[in-house]
């Protein structure tokens, strides 16, 4: 998958947040088109598509033993297919990497597929409760270079998530992160980390790393986005619910995300 990477280098310099902010006004405009969603409904389930070399995006479905939400929404398919149609759209614009457009997989952690796959992502970790077989898997598929972005939680949820990463791997802790890290310069070069989650009024977000060994200059297994909700951004940036500026700064740490992964 590395090998197919080849970064646009002079775009980084001459397009920017101009070519961004372009692109999502595109998503806003071709957005009428679309059949608005109905919020609190568990959204279609698209069929997966098969492997073929391109960057698929990849999201992890986990099942919660503890209670159910019947009809309604499941929290790992949170802004399922929206946000990962919108971010790939961005993805594929800003660089020349290949990449799988209408179309996601979604998998569990212990699906032998997902080493086909280097990136993954999980939305509402807090309710997250992963069997033996799921936690066998994470850490198999992390050790082996996969890569997972960790989205959409806040406030208490953070002590189940952390809970359940400490079954993957014992040895290894959170750690905070900020702008001196190079996925934060991996394309886009993110300024500022004072980021606050979309829905929930005061929470402050914070960025945390799991490093090999806790060594944050070692590789980087997993980014989680704590009190934010990135993919809501991606979500409704066709629809005017957020600021453009605002929903450009959450395309942006995606886009550095998937080109630090890929290129490391």
């Amino acid at each position: 998958m590395r090998a197919l990477l080849r970064l646009h280098l002079p775009l980084r310099v001459a397009v920017g947040l101009a070519m961004l902010t372009a692109i999502t006004m595109g998503l806003l405009l071709a957005a009428r088109e679309l059949p608005a969603q109905r919020r609190g409904r568990m959204p279609a389930i698209e069929p997966n598509v098969p492997y073929d070399g391109r960057l698929t995006w990849v999201r992890i479905k986990y099942i919660m033993p503890d209670f159910s939400f019947g009809g309604r929404d499941q929290p790992w398919a949170h802004d399922y297919p929206r946000g990962e149609r919108n971010f790939t759209r961005i993805m594929s614009e800003l660089s020349s990497v290949r990449v799988r457009l209408g179309a996601s997989n979604i998998l569990t952690l212990d699906d032998p597929q997902l080493g086909r796959y280097p990136i993954a992502y999980m939305s509402e970790p807090g309710f997250w409760r992963p069997n033996d077989a799921e936690v066998l898997g994470l850490r198999n598929y992390l050790s082996k270079g996969g890569f997972i972005i960790f989205d959409d939680f806040a406030g208490e949820h953070w002590y189940n998530f952390e809970g359940q990463m400490r079954r993957v791997f014992p040895s290894l802790r959170a750690v905070l992160m900020d702008l001196r890290h190079p996925i934060f310069d991996s394309f886009y070069q993110i300024k500022t980390l004072d980021y606050y989650h979309p829905y929930y009024s005061g929470a402050k977000s914070a960025f945390y790393g799991y490093f090999e060994d806790n060594d944050p200059k070692k590789r980087l297994l997993a980014i989680v986005n704590y009190n934010n909700d990135l993919s809501d951004y991606w979500e409704f940036s066709d629809q005017g619910f957020y600021p453009i500026d605002m929903s450009n700064e959450a395309y942006k740490l995606g886009v550095n995300y998937f080109i630090y992964a890929l290129t490391r």
